[in-house]
């Protein structure tokens, strides 16, 4: 099995190297191509107007300028082009990947495009609390989880146009209280603010910042798995389109001109 791996945390990323030892349990041809820089927040960017500078960190191992979509398409589109990856594996993302999260994740978005380029593909994320300021994340949890999800997940097929979503609870390995099969949740709609703040000669910017809100996870979510302490997996479709809204227009529309 060939094995492309990735992220958004950057190519030195710790999450990188328990993600690379989970690759490891199935093949030792791996190939490691992540963003030179951290580019968590980007989502499926394309860096369409900058050149994509690749440097090879160590043999099959690089870091480019760009995002983590550049990064799956320099893989399967350039490096790894005679022989493209079996399996693609983005993670393991800093962080939790949950509800809409996934649509501002560069961790999703390098398992979507390996999806769009019809290679099975898995983003993993380990969960913690950065609202704590003892900030403690369990990377454990996922370094000894994750090997086992991917191996099932394998085993049942990843299908078509479709992508597996794993988060990691914040938790030690030894506290998970089970795996989840879960839909994409939705928080309360005021967890994102702007802070005002000022500089060093009081001229005025803005932060994008978030805040705890009062909300419940819905049932059979992925916020409410990892509430838990349950691992959460969700398939994730490349298909945006709302078909009920399409039967709804399509009657509401028949005839118009």
């Amino acid at each position: 099995m060939r094995i492309l791996l990735t992220n958004d945390d950057g190519v030195h990323a710790p999450g990188l190297a328990i993600a690379e030892n989970i690759a490891r349990e199935f093949s030792d041809d791996i190939f490691i191509i992540a963003p030179e820089f951290e580019q968590s927040g980007v989502a499926h960017s394309l860096s369409l107007n900058d050149p994509l500078r690749l440097r090879e960190i160590s043999p099959r191992h690089f870091a480019l300028k760009g995002t983590p979509t550049d990064c799956v398409i320099m893989g399967v589109r350039k490096l790894m082009l005679d022989h493209p990856p079996d399996l693609i594996i983005s993670g393991v993302n800093s962080g939790q990947n949950v509800a809409e999260d996934v649509s501002y994740s560069g961790t999703i978005a390098g398992a979507m495009e390996g999806t769009i380029l019809g290679v099975p593909s898995i983003a993993l994320s380990q969960v913690y609390d950065f609202f704590d300021p003892d900030v403690k994340i369990h990377w454990d949890c996922a370094a000894t989880h994750g090997a086992g999800i991917v191996r099932r997940l394998l085993a049942a097929g990843v299908p078509k146009n479709v992508l597996m979503n794993v988060n990691f609870p914040d938790c030690p390995a030894k506290e998970v209280a089970g795996v989840a099969i879960t839909m994409q949740g939705r928080r309360a709609s005021d967890v994102m603010l702007i802070e005002d703040r000022k500089d060093g000669r009081g001229k005025p910017y803005h932060w994008i910042a978030f805040q705890k809100a009062n909300f419940k996870p819905g049932p059979g979510t992925d916020l409410l798995a990892l509430e838990e302490k349950k691992i959460s997996i969700t398939p994730l479709q490349l298909d945006f389109t709302d078909h009920p809204s399409v039967t709804r227009l399509a009657a509401l529309f028949e005839g118009a001109s």
